[in-house]
């Protein structure tokens, strides 16, 4: 009987096209529920999952076969790692495979706060040629703070050289990678000079709410905000707070605390209205790390580190 693999989300015919060529027999469930997953998983030797899914232990103990979970992209906090590794379940990850594109979704985004792109790009729909409100600031010349130096940070950095400016990075658990476009920095360093600011953080009990009241008002000078990593790090309300007290500049956002937009409370509800009504912010919906490249640059090494 052929091994089987579930991949839990939509993918590019690449990596289905690679499993099948290697014998495996591919259940393709992009819309699959937590139940329904758990019930065909039983005879499953392979799981493939972004982040729709919640691999936990209940999950896991409905999976006797399986050997192996391949997450596309970065992040392994809806994975029960060590619970599978104890189960003799490999565990592998691809944020080699997106951290271009999410690099690149950063700098956009920073562009096109500081030159008010999509601000009177918008006010352009409605008739208004509007040149003195929407004058824009040079990132030439500005300090860039990055706060997490893994594949993500470190992909941000790179796309920035050529912008002369200088980067300070931060990261509590990796040293010595200094470099010559971006100098290793204590949080500090970047509390009081980052005129720019950006998140490559997982998501864990440490860095949950991280950007909260404290931190915005830690800065020496009103900042740009980024986050293209996990919405859960930052406190909605504490950044509209920032926001509006002028603390922060602006706020480029790629992720929200709750990206399910049908299940959102009243206050939920009012947060999104507000924040979609400022100026000076800037919303995508968790597409910074989905290019079409990455889409099959991820499968491509979760399966080479499973030598699959």
């Amino acid at each position: 009987m052929n091994s089987k693999v579930l991949i839990t989300a939509r993918v590019h015919e690449y990596l289905i096209n690679r499993l099948e060529g290697k014998g495996y027999e591919v259940i393709y469930r992009p819309s699959v529920t937590y139940d329904e997953a758990m019930q065909l998983l039983q005879d499953c030797t392979g799981l493939i999952v972004t982040t729709r899914l919640r691999v936990d232990k209940a999950l896991l103990d409905h999976a006797p076969l399986l050997q192996w979970i391949g997450r596309l992209g970065s992040g392994m906090e809806l994975i029960d790692v060590p619970y599978a590794e104890s189960r003799g379940i490999r565990c592998v990850s691809s944020p080699e495979g997106n951290c271009d594109a999410v690099g690149e979704q950063a700098l956009g985004m920073l562009l096109c706060l500081l030159n008010n792109v999509l601000k009177s790009n918008l006010e352009l729909r409605r008739d208004i040629w509007e040149r003195d409100g929407n004058r824009g600031y040079e990132l030439n010349g500005k300090t860039v703070g990055i706060i997490g130096y893994g594949h993500t940070g470190a992909a941000f950095a790179r796309k920035l050289q050529g912008f002369d400016v200088q980067v300070l990075a931060y990261d509590k658990y990796k040293k010595g990678f200094s470099a010559g476009y971006v100098q290793e920095a204590a949080m500090e360093d970047i509390y009081a000079n980052a005129d720019v600011v950006s998140i490559h953080l997982p998501l864990t009990d440490e860095t949950r709410h991280l950007a909260n009241a404290a931190f915005f008002s830690a800065f020496a000078k009103p900042t740009w905000f980024l986050n293209t990593a996990r919405g859960k790090i930052v406190h909605t309300a504490d950044l509209i707070a920032a926001l509006e007290a002028g603390t922060l500049a602006g706020a480029g956002l790629d992720v929200l605390e709750n990206e399910k937009l049908s299940t959102y409370s009243e206050t939920e509800r009012r947060q999104f209205e507000r924040l979609l009504q400022l100026p000076n912010v800037v919303l995508t919906p968790h597409i910074a790390g989905y290019s079409h490249e990455a889409s099959i640059k991820m499968p491509a090494y979760v399966l080479d580190k499973l030598g699959i």
